[in-house]
């Protein structure tokens, strides 16, 4: 079963190996980029959160109508949602279907009512389309480790499910948009959550921060003498080094000092934030997001990838009660960053969405689900077009079209096409496309509408 806090330990060990935390954070990039900048005044920032686990989407949207609700219920089992409890969702003229969101999720259904939240059906890893025959007669590509938790969730950041790709689709993105930040300080690529694969780069790596800002040196406080002494370090770290691994350490410490104090100095330089934030682990996370988004201008950004992320959706197990918190945290800390990005002026310019290692089965194993393949994933922002649902929404029925034959739904939408979109509006062109998303040429919808 999947322990969040097993996943957390490693993602954070990794680091820690590391003696001090100045190093940390330059480890992940500090780089000063150099590229002639681009004559635009636009700014846009993408979030990506992810759900690591696989979230059970079979229960985040569910038929709302009698006949869709009674076929669910009936493959559900001890899972289903009560019919009177879902959130209806209001959607276009003329769609003929009806759902509803988890009762736990009032402020993502007020958001999707409001046309600022879409949700993309049925989306998930492929090497190319397949379909159920093909699954089932055998040969045809698939990602390889399918339900893998440690192999799916990287899949999904490397959007490469056919290879081992040492970048993710978010770090390729910042290396063909980096020159809009020239002379920046800061990289492009800021991870709330420690290490991932999504942010990644050729060039561009991604900058660590926590939830309470940049991680500096201990033991300096700015008075007086630790003034001094931080000043005395600085001067070892600037003498001439003839060893290798001495000069690289050097360089190293020396960006992460500066880039920490340039950090908490733009931060320091914003005016408080009225949105009020949940004190969730997501809600402190967005939060540093939205400070970060709020400090672009003294950063030099015109361009931010930022990841976040939580654990525990891995719902073998109590998952009516498990998944109602994680759903409650997910709601609540979303509808607060677009609260906040509407505070800032910035709503049209900021996408946010969700990931996740895979969906779940659709029948239950007694308590819980069992690892699944296509899920659903929220966009969020004022440029997309909510109220929607894109992409084709799966038969919900163990052994129809889109199951494997285990309730897993295979993917109608593939990563790719997902990231494309997204890829696009941050400002991609078509021709650096392939660049960014190598297996894009293998599906037919690079763009699948989400934004207007």
């Amino acid at each position: 079963m999947y322990s969040p806090t097993r996943r957390t330990f490693i993602r954070q060990a990794a680091c820690a190996a590391l003696t001090t935390t100045g190093i940390l954070n330059t480890i992940f990039d500090l780089r000063r980029l150099s590229a002639a900048p681009i004559n635009t005044g636009d700014y846009k920032a993408l979030v990506c959160l992810f759900l690591f686990g696989g979230n059970d989407a079979n229960n985040v949207i569910v038929p709302h109508d009698n006949s869709g609700y009674a076929s669910y219920a009936a493959a559900r089992g001890i899972l289903a949602i009560p019919q009177a409890s879902l959130l209806p969702l209001t959607l276009p003229n003329g769609d003929g279907r009806d759902f509803g969101f988890h009762p736990n999720m009032a402020e993502l259904q007020a958001l999707f009512n409001q046309g600022k939240l879409g949700l993309v059906s049925n989306v998930g890893t492929l090497v190319a389309p397949i379909t159920r025959a093909q699954y089932l007669a055998g040969g045809a590509a698939v990602p390889a480790q399918l339900f893998s938790h440690a192999d799916q969730s990287v899949q999904w950041q490397t959007s490469v499910p056919d290879q081992i790709s040492k970048t993710g689709w978010g770090g390729r993105m910042a290396d063909v948009m980096q020159s809009l930040n020239a002379g920046s300080k800061i990289s492009l690529s800021i991870s709330i959550a420690g290490t991932n694969t999504f942010e990644v780069g050729n060039t561009v790596l991604p900058y660590t921060v926590t939830p309470d800002g940049s991680i500096g040196l201990s033991g300096f406080d700015g008075s007086a003498n630790a003034n001094v002494r931080l000043q005395a370090f600085k001067d070892l770290l600037a003498l001439p080094h003839n060893n290798l691994f001495e000069q690289a350490y050097s360089d190293t410490v020396s960006r992460s000092i500066a880039a920490n104090e340039l950090l908490t100095s733009a931060l320091a330089g914003i005016p408080p934030m009225q949105t009020v934030f949940p004190g969730t682990s997501l809600g402190k996370q967005l939060n540093m997001i939205a400070k970060l988004i709020a400090a672009r201008t003294n950063l030099g950004m015109q361009r931010q990838i930022f990841f976040c992320s939580v654990g525990g959706y891995d719902t073998h197990g109590d998952q009516l009660a498990g998944q109602a918190n994680l759903l409650t945290e997910l709601s609540q800390g979303l509808n607060a960053f677009y609260s906040a990005t509407n505070e800032l002026g910035v709503a049209q310019q900021v996408t946010s969405f969700t990931a996740s290692d895979f969906g779940r089965t659709f029948p239950t194993n007694g308590s819980g689900s069992d690892h699944g393949w296509g899920s659903h994933q929220f966009v969020l922002g004022g440029a997309v077009q909510g109220g929607r649902l894109f992409g084709t929404f799966p038969t919900l029925a163990v052994n129809g079209p889109d199951d494997t034959g285990q309730g897993r739904w295979i993917p109608t939408t593939s990563v790719d096409e997902f990231s494309a979109t997204l890829a696009t509006w941050f400002g991609v062109s078509a021709s650096d496309l392939p660049t960014v998303l190598p297996n894009i040429g293998r599906f037919a919808h690079p763009n699948i509408g989400i934004f207007g």
